[in-house]
């Protein structure tokens, strides 16, 4: 998404989502739930394997063995405990083995999982001699936020050191004996203060393996201002992947540690924007440059007035442009961070060591103190992050719930590729969301599904998505369902139905509404997502049609009857309203909302009657009530 100097934009979002509920999503085989589901059994922690087609469930004494697209158990490993052991940790270690992290009732342990084969000849075994302390690379506590990535055989963890939780930090670390442990300073004014950790990924940064680091995301205490001045805001940090820690003063801590913060706002008036504070998740969207992948983050409000989520949108670019820009300064306690105007040492703080850029430097221990120093004091970045045209992507504000997770799908469309977002909420529910850049560079974001999953309302801790098997997989704290990305037949069994429904996942194939397919050798693939116009992409729509009206169909009622009257479009970006035309009149009367209400007859008289449903290329749906005879 990009905006051109000089024009205008506004973002506008459809506000009528297809409601489904649990019942209807399991009656069309689009919902399957796990039957290993159980109250209290938390599924919060994934790992899917899209080469072996196997998705690893980790959750209370449990880690499930699933075969990806179908939501049966293969195999389940259980480690009995007095207590509850939460499994938090699942990160494939080699083609063979997975390291595995739990709670361990309040004693964080970490073992090794050998995993392998498929179907009947599956391997599922827990080497239990591996088992380890997992203090540092596990949460103690089953429900705090936690976030960690394993590369080239090392665990970075973003956790609490603590059995209380009040000293949190962000480690490497990996067997007992592994000399390369090391982690975040503690100097809270500094460094971090009550972190609440979101995300962790390894993002190489040029061609030069030496400068491949670490990203991770989180929601911190900031007291900017005076002691009592306490806030809360969203960092993105960064640690280069060989840092071995200083010489002298932070022997065995992070000599490369830089963090920003991270803004999602709404653009105000005078300059006063509305702030999204709280960073809930993160999601990196793969792009062809594997070192540019497009950061999506989901955002809630620490305001007592209003309650609100957003979704924000971040380029590589802009956050690596924020590390490369001025260090913030603070003097002491009573002062903000403001810029550091003084002289920068030799080589720039941050700096990963690479024989490239310096021979003389070869690791973080040639760093001089000076270096050393600098980069302990200043750890802030002046400049901010902030997304892509500076305001969120998607928003929803004053509803009963709020968004806690997100997944983003690329689907390639008869007019180009979209970006699909799914979005998880604290009662249940799945938010599916796709975004919409005009030629006047408006943004327009559809509200295209709205997706009950659960039974009974309860937070969504985890999803992942698995689009080489088209699902969805989410997980709370009573269950783990398995959703379809698309559900096409529910848009209808006319073209434009399927064309108004703006999905990218469907068009019509001649006959129904299907799944789209690039490399279909199909014709009559009709579809458009920019627009939704069915007077341009259908064939069953009259030429002679004007701009108002794409299809019509006529429906015959009978004589001293009552029927219903359908108030529910099938395509979501449609509205539906009655007419009533009487014989040898041109008038029309809409019929009012009274006569509308869901599953109300109403009385069609002592007359029969016919009604024709109308589409509109600007997405409404009319229909037409009209009396034949006297």
């Amino acid at each position: 998404m990009c905006v051109r100097k000089g024009e205008s934009r506004s973002m506008t979002v459809s506000q009528v989502p297809l409601f489904l509920p649990v019942a209807e999503l399991l009656t069309s085989r689009s919902l399957s739930p796990f039957l290993g589901s159980g109250e209290g059994l938390s599924f919060q922690t994934f790992l899917l394997d899209e080469e072996k087609g196997h998705l690893l469930l980790g959750s209370r004494d449990h880690i499930f063995l699933l075969e990806a697209g179908i939501p049966c158990c293969t195999g389940a490993v259980t480690r009995s405990s007095e207590c509850a052991n939460f499994i938090r940790v699942l990160h494939n270690y080699n083609s063979t083995h997975v390291y595995v992290c739990g709670t361990g009732a309040f004693q964080p342990l970490c073992a090794f999982l050998e995993v392998g084969g498929r179907g009947e000849e599956a391997v599922f075994h827990l080497h239990t001699n591996t088992v380890e302390s997992g203090r540092m690379k596990c949460p103690y506590d089953p429900w705090q936020p936690f976030a960690s990535v394993l590369t080239d055989h090392h665990l970075y963890s973003g956790t609490a050191s603590d059995f209380l939780g009040k000293d949190t930090a962000f480690t490497r670390s990996l067997g007992q004996r592994d000399r390369s442990y090391i982690r975040t300073d503690v100097s809270k004014d500094y460094w971090i203060d009550e972190a609440k950790f979101v995300a962790a990924h390894a993002i190489g940064d040029t061609y030069n393996p030496d400068d491949d680091k670490v990203y991770f995301f989180f929601r911190e205490a900031s007291r900017d201002g005076s002691a009592g001045d306490k806030s809360v805001l969203s960092r993105v940090a960064r640690v280069c992947q060989n840092d071995v820690g200083g010489l002298r003063s932070l022997t065995n801590k992070w000599s490369t540690f830089l963090k920003a913060r991270l803004v999602c706002s709404i653009p105000g008036p005078d300059g006063v924007d509305t702030h999204f504070d709280e960073l809930q998740d993160i999601f990196l969207l793969p792009t062809r440059d594997e070192r540019n992948p497009v950061v999506y983050g989901v955002f809630t409000t620490t305001s007592s007035i209003f309650k609100g989520s957003a979704v924000c949108v971040y380029h590589m670019a802009d956050i690596r442009a924020v590390f490369n820009g001025p260090y913030a300064h603070k003097e002491g306690l009573e002062h903000r961070w403001v810029e550091y105007e003084g002289r920068v040492p030799y080589p720039r703080p941050g700096t990963c060591p690479s024989r490239t850029y310096d021979p003389r430097i070869k690791t973080t221990k040639d760093f001089s103190d000076e270096v050393i120093s600098f980069i302990k004091d200043h750890p802030m970045m002046y400049r901010a992050v902030y997304p892509v045209a500076r305001e969120p992507v998607f928003t929803r504000i004053n509803v009963d719930y709020r968004l806690t997770q997100i997944v983003v799908d690329r689907v390639p469309a008869v007019d180009g590729q979209y970006a699909v977002m799914f979005l998880g909420t604290d009662v249940g529910t799945v938010l599916k969301v796709v975004s919409i850049t005009q030629e006047n560079w408006a943004t327009e974001q559809l509200l295209l599904e709205e997706l009950q999953v659960f039974q009974a309302p309860s937070p969504i801790l985890s999803m992942e998505i698995s689009s080489k098997q088209h699902q969805l997989y989410i997980g709370s704290r009573d269950g783990l369902v398995q959703v379809s990305l698309h559900r096409c037949q529910a848009y209808g069994r006319a073209c434009a139905d399927c064309c108004l429904a703006r999905d990218p996942y469907c068009a019509w194939d001649g006959h129904s509404c299907s799944r789209y397919i690039p490399a279909s050798k199909r014709r009559a693939r009709r579809q458009d997502v920019k627009h939704g116009d069915p007077s341009g992409q259908c064939w069953d729509v009259e030429d002679n049609m004007d701009s108002t009206q794409a299809e019509e169909r006529i429906l015959f009622g009978v004589e001293s009857n009552s029927t219903f009257l359908e108030c529910v479009a099938t395509s979501r970006q449609a509205q539906v309203r009655w007419f009533l035309q009487r014989s040898g009149s041109e008038r029309r009367e809409e019929v009012r909302h009274q006569y509308t209400k869901k599953h109300k007859p109403l009385d069609y008289g002592r007359k029969p009657e016919r009604l024709v449903k109308t589409h509109s290329n600007t997405g409404r749906t009319h229909w037409v009530f009209y009396l034949l005879g006297d």
